[in-house]
């Protein structure tokens, strides 16, 4: 999740003329997900890299939400990916949650 301290987040709510309201939903998704820390195999990160897009993933299929510069993400257009080949977008933007993973910090209890 994407840091709410973090100058790319607030740089973001700027750019949609959105204000505090990133800030916020990333606080709010922390508040929700945290209860989901005690799940063995469940690990939460923030990170502080530009907020591209949102990835939700589940095996094979993911669905990522492109943001669109000055448009708030629920405007934005949602693709539902599913791997069929090696090597496609689902690869593409499997890479890319990983190397964000790999700058994130885990979330304290």
């Amino acid at each position: 999740m994407g840091d709410a301290d973090s100058a790319n987040v607030q740089q973001r709510g700027r750019e949609e003329k959105f204000g505090h309201g990133i800030e916020s939903r990333c606080r709010l998704a922390l508040m929700h997900y945290r209860a989901l820390q005690a799940t063995p195999g469940i690990e939460l990160r923030t990170h502080e890299t530009t907020l591209y897009n949102s990835i939700f993933r589940a095996d094979d299929e993911m669905y990522v939400n492109a943001h669109v510069w000055g448009v708030n993400a629920y405007g934005a257009p949602v693709w539902h990916l599913r791997r069929t080949l090696d090597g496609g977008l689902f690869d593409t933007y499997t890479d890319s949650f990983d190397a964000v993973w790999q700058t994130g910090r885990p979330v304290k209890g």
